[in-house]
C-alpha cells in the first residue's frame, strides 16, 4: 500500500496493521504518521473520510488503542500489541499501590477512580466528578490524565456529544475514557501476561521488520528498549 495517500478509514486501518503503532501526529522520524499519509484537505470537514474522526472510530471498533502513550503524544496502537507495549511502558503494581508509594499523584489516582466506575466517562463530566471544573484545576486535570495514559491505565475509548432537549448538538464532542482493562474487555481483547522480555521481542518483531534504522532508534529510545 502507498502510505503517501491513505484516503479512507480502510485504508488507515491496513497502515495501522502493517506498522503496529501510528503517530496522530509526526513523533518518529522517518516513520509514518496518520496527519502526513492523509490528505491535508480532508481534515476537520466532519466528513467520513475526516481523519479527525476516525481517531476514535479505530478504539471504538477494535482496531487500535488510543492515547498519549509515547512522549506525551496521541498514538494509535495495533490492537494485537496492546498487551506487549502495556508490559513495557506500564506498571505491574496497582493504581493504589503506586499512590502508597509516592509513584502517581492524589489527583491521577482520583481520576483513575472515577474513570474504573464510569467506563466512557466522558471530559466534563469528569471534571465535574473530580470537582476539577474551575479553571485553574484545568493544569492539574490534564496533568493527571497525562499521567495515566503514559502507563497505559486509560486508554481515550471515543467521543460523546452533548446534546439538547431536542436533540440537537449542543457545543463541543467531548473525549471518552476508560481503563484499559475496560476497553480491551469491551472489544473482546484478551490481556496477555507477558514477561518483558517476552513483550520487548514482540514489539522489535513487529515494529522493526517495517522500520527504517532512524526509526528503530527512535523507538528504542521512547520504548526503552
Amino acid at each position: 500500500m502507498n502510505r503517501e495517500r491513505i484516503c479512507t478509514y480502510d485504508e488507515a486501518v491496513e497502515v495501522i496493521r502493517e506498522v503496529g503503532i501510528l503517530p496522530l501526529a509526526k513523533l518518529i522520524p522517518n516513520h509514518p504518521s496518520l496527519d502526513v499519509i492523509t490528505p491535508s484537505e480532508q481534515w476537520h470537514t466532519d466528513a467520513d473520510n475526516d481523519p479527525w474522526r476516525w481517531r476514535v472510530r479505530f478504539p471504538s471498533d477494535g482496531s487500535a488503542a488510543y492515547g498519549k502513550f509515547l512522549k506525551k503524544k496521541s498514538v494509535l496502537v495495533s490492537a494485537d500489541l496492546v498487551s506487549a507495549l502495556k508490559t513495557l511502558i506500564g506498571s505491574e503494581h496497582s493504581v493504589e499501590e503506586r499512590y502508597e508509594d509516592g509513584q502517581l499523584s492524589r489527583e491521577a489516582k482520583e481520576l483513575y477512580t472515577i474513570i474504573e466506575a464510569n467506563p466512557g466517562i466522558e471530559t466534563r463530566s469528569l471534571r465535574a466528578e473530580a470537582g476539577m471544573k474551575a479553571q485553574d484545576k484545568k493544569k492539574d486535570f490534564d496533568r493527571s490524565l497525562l499521567e495515566l495514559q503514559s502507563t497505559m491505565d486509560i486508554v481515550i475509548s471515543g467521543v460523546k456529544e452533548e446534546r439538547n432537549e431536542d436533540g440537537e448538538l449542543k457545543g463541543w464532542r467531548n473525549t471518552s475514557f476508560e481503563t484499559l482493562g475496560d476497553w480491551m474487555r469491551g472489544i473482546g481483547l484478551a490481556e496477555e501476561q507477558l514477561t518483558r522480555d517476552e513483550a520487548r521481542t514482540r514489539l522489535e518483531e513487529r515494529l522493526f521488520s517495517v522500520c527504517t534504522p532512524e526509526a528503530i532508534k527512535a523507538f528504542r529510545k521512547a520504548l526503552g528498549l
